[in-house]
């Protein structure tokens, strides 16, 4: 269990392709509407630049700067080299860089082999197995065909995010 996380934590969690990220992108402005602060976490098993060759930032950091912290009046980033790591990183250990005092929530894309709360997207035309007959800490279903899905669980339809987002309210608990 994720033992990190200071505020309510929640998952999204599919095989790849199958809609993650366009169904959180429905679900954030949802949750912003009703004032809360929402942090974010998302795994990739892809190696990633969030720098731009050329900047100053990306030259300090390729010239052996193992952490490079970019701010400015807007917005900061920190980018931490994980040089040497053979395993992907687990939720636990990212999660105290978010600055938790300052949040409501904790969103997740990903994770799916770690155990805390996490909503499955499923397509069945995708022919991808369901993930919540092997992981009991998934706590619903959404999906583009809700009454194809053999559960006892809840089933959303991923294209009404207002109820996920009334489900996902309630199940935390979170005052609004």
């Amino acid at each position: 269990m994720v033992t990190t996380a200071k505020v309510p934590i929640l998952g999204f969690v599919a095989y790849s392709g199958t809609g993650k990220t366009t169904l959180l992108l429905k679900l954030l402005p949802l949750l912003k509407a009703k004032h809360l602060q929402i942090g974010m976490v998302k795994h990739t098993h892809h190696n990633f630049e969030i720098d731009q060759p050329g900047k100053d930032s990306y030259r300090l950091r390729k010239a052996g700067a193992d952490h490079m912290l970019l701010a400015s009046r807007y917005r900061w980033a920190l980018m931490v080299e994980n040089e040497g790591e053979t395993d992907e990183p687990r939720l636990d250990h990212v999660l105290p860089h978010l600055i938790q005092e300052k949040l409501d929530l904790i969103l997740v894309e990903g994770f799916k082999h770690e155990h805390f709360p996490k909503i499955e997207i499923h397509r069945p035309s995708l022919g991808h197995p369901l993930l919540f007959p092997e992981d009991s800490s998934i706590i619903a279903v959404a999906t583009d065909l809700p009454h194809a899905i053999p559960t006892g669980l809840p089933v959303f339809n991923m294209n009404h995010p207002d109820e996920i987002v009334k489900f996902m309210l309630e199940y935390l608990k979170l005052k609004i």
